[in-house]
């Protein structure tokens, strides 16, 4: 019985696996960071032309991600095409393979784009999106979107997931909203510290608490809620098919009464965009569960609506949606 001790005691002492731990977590802050800081410095055309790059690499190497696109976006243009929603050339590819795949690979090439937004958002000034956004409703927005009142901003992972953010806080200076956590500390601090200087305070999902203060000091609070992270959510109906949302906004609209409203951009070239807002309907219903299943089914609605537009840049695209696509030979 004691033949294991030696064994035991020739395993590295724990300190050690900790300190070389600590190495890599460190090199790879810094090689995070720097790339970010380097995108965030390089101009325009360079940048994005790095980024078509590296979404066509990432389409031939990725072949998991590649399968899961292809099988989620051929669900949602089989419902364009037998619904006659949304731009012919996305139609055809309910039946063209070739243009299916077309689609798959734009897909990919819109996750770089958005990886490069994500590091330049410092550098997207009022003037900045102003010059390259175009709004399709600003009045509307306009008389929403005021300071000093409570309300709900949902998001979705589509298109350019920084910009409609920005667009808002020069309506109403300042937004609380959660983010996932990021595994590299150092890396999620220097995100959290860059989104609060253009005037986004970031908490995390295990401090959500917050946000329901922020509605109740008459803030605004913005949240990102077509993908399901937390294994619970509410149940909808998603291009012809079942599948979660987060019950985040649900819970706060119900709890504070404050208004939600819906945004979406769209890239249309190069740094240029196209966007939207919705205003969700006050949902109907004698109870709080039916007013709550209500009010997920106009988000769902309006997240197809929003879609329809550009499905290869809907990013959730890439990870689970609906459970039965997940099953083996889906």
């Amino acid at each position: 019985m004691t033949v294991s001790a030696p064994h035991a005691a020739a395993k590295p002492p724990e300190p050690r696996r900790g300190l070389g731990r600590r190495f890599t977590d460190n090199a790879t802050a810094l090689l995070v960071i720097g790339g970010l800081k380097l995108m965030l410095h390089m101009p325009d055309r360079p940048v994005w032309a790095l980024a078509d790059l590296a979404g066509s690499v990432a389409y031939r190497l990725s072949a998991t991600r590649r399968d899961r696109a292809r099988r989620n976006l051929r669900r949602i243009v089989e419902w364009m095409a037998a619904n006659g929603r949304g731009d012919a050339s996305h139609q055809a590819a309910a039946s063209d393979p070739k243009t299916l795949e077309a689609l798959v690979r734009e897909a990919f090439r819109h996750h770089a784009h958005y990886n490069v937004e994500l590091a330049r958002a410092p550098r997207f000034t009022e003037k900045w999106v102003r010059e390259r956004l175009e709004v399709e409703n600003p009045a509307e927005v306009d008389a929403w979107l005021v300071k000093g009142k409570a309300l709900i901003l949902i998001g979705m992972h589509f298109g350019a997931i920084e910009v409609p953010g920005i667009y808002a806080l020069h309506h109403l200076g300042r937004i609380v909203s959660p983010m996932e956590t990021v595994s590299n500390a150092r890396v999620q601090r220097y995100i959290f510290s860059t989104r609060d200087t253009i005037g986004i305070r970031i908490v995390t999902l295990a401090d959500a608490g917050q946000l329901l203060a922020a509605l109740r000091n008459n803030e605004a609070v913005g949240l990102v809620a077509d993908r399901n992270l937390s294994g619970g959510g509410i149940e909808v109906e998603l291009f012809g098919a079942t599948m979660k949302i987060p019950a985040g906004p649900v819970l706060l609209a119900a709890e504070t009464g404050a208004p939600a409203y819906m945004s979406a951009v769209r890239r249309i070239g190069h740094g240029r965009y196209r966007g939207r807002v919705r205003s969700l309907p006050t949902p109907e219903g004698a109870s709080r569960r039916e007013r709550s299943r209500a009010m997920a089914r106009d988000e769902a609605a309006l997240f197809e609506e929003f879609i329809i537009d550009a499905p290869e840049q809907w990013l959730a695209v890439f990870h689970p949606i609906w459970p039965d696509l997940e099953q083996p030979n889906a």
